[in-house]
């Protein structure tokens, strides 16, 4: 099966990505001010209404390029409207140097072993190979082929694929996220998070020890193919078009890994769900803009639909969009 990597495994990525890998310099994330080239992205943008407030509902990439910006007019005016705004995670810890420890300590081996002890022979080759042709932006990290030793496979996977990204442009400090925190700092709006980041490292942790093997073999064998896939994905954000990011970053995943899929995108909507509904029901009339990943928002199992099924009002607010797009 053909960039199994992305089809699987990017959704989980991308929901981690910015706030996880490196750590975000909330100081350094607003994108140019005048960097686009052509016409802005078409937002993945819901508004939620009850009888008096409104919550809007932004998909977000957490990697982003500098021509990705100015953003719509309509998220302009989402931002304008809404008098705070929640993300996955508090900008304080998105922003703090202390996550990205986190993340490497719960990552650490804790038996003894190397990591190439758990590792098909195929697989180590590969991983030497990846190590040895990256070599450079691997000790501005810190990350020597020995140091790497010391990683659980799923920590060293996903080093594999946001290095693999921040080559074709990519960029976590431009994520649409760490963009708006910055603007929603400046502007005075207050925020908040929908999770902590002990909870998302504690998802990419949980992966099974066959999820994890899987997880890197496929990063190291398809790092090349992948970017396509990567292109496509970021392009389909690009234009808006929620069926395509469903397909390729939800359904997949759905039906291959049924357990992974439950675990870190509908458990997670389940949670969030009552938080975000609180900020309707609450007395008051102040709107609320909410910015996650964009899979979050997309599917049966998506954020739109739940809340939906809940009976309150949802639009896709896309002035670049068909009258009948949802």
């Amino acid at each position: 099966m053909r960039l199994l990597l992305s089809r699987r495994f990017k959704p989980m990525l991308l929901a981690a990505l910015a706030t996880l890998a490196f750590g975000v310099n909330a100081d350094a994330a607003k994108a140019p001010a005048a960097a686009a080239a052509g016409s802005p992205p078409v937002p993945l943008l819901w508004k939620v209404s009850d009888a008096d407030n409104s919550v809007y509902l932004l998909g977000s990439f957490h990697l982003l390029k500098p021509n990705d910006y100015p953003l719509s007019k309509d998220v302009d005016a989402a931002f304008a409207d809404a008098e705070s705004l929640v993300f996955e995670m508090t900008p304080e810890e998105m922003s703090s140097p202390a996550l990205g420890m986190q993340m490497g300590q719960a990552a650490l081996r804790t038996d003894g072993t190397q990591l190439d002890s758990e590792l098909p022979a195929t697989t180590v080759a590969l991983l030497g190979a990846w190590l040895s042709a990256n070599g450079p932006e691997l000790q501005k990290m810190g990350l020597t082929p020995q140091v790497v030793q010391l990683f659980e496979p799923w920590f060293v996977g996903l080093t594999i694929t946001i290095t693999e990204m921040t080559k074709q442009g990519l960029d976590p400090k431009l994520g649409l996220d760490s963009h708006l925190a910055t603007l929603a700092t400046e502007a005075g709006k207050p925020t908040a998070g929908l999770e902590t980041g002990a909870q998302q490292i504690a998802f990419l942790d949980g992966m099974s020890k066959e999820e994890q093997l899987q997880f890197l073999a496929e990063a190291l064998s398809e790092s090349k193919d992948a970017k396509e896939e990567t292109a496509k994905l970021h392009a389909a954000w690009r234009a808006g078009k929620a069926g395509v990011l469903w397909q390729d970053m939800g359904m997949q995943m759905k039906k291959e890994y049924p357990n992974l899929y439950k675990r870190i995108n509908v458990a997670r909507n389940d949670a969030w769900v009552p938080k975000i509904e609180k900020r309707l029901t609450e007395s008051g009339k102040d709107d609320t803009l909410v910015v996650v990943g964009a899979l979050h928002l997309l599917g049966p199992d998506g954020v739109v639909e739940k809340l939906r099924a809940k009976g309150y009002r949802v639009e896709r607010i896309c002035s670049a969009c068909r009258p009948a797009g949802k």
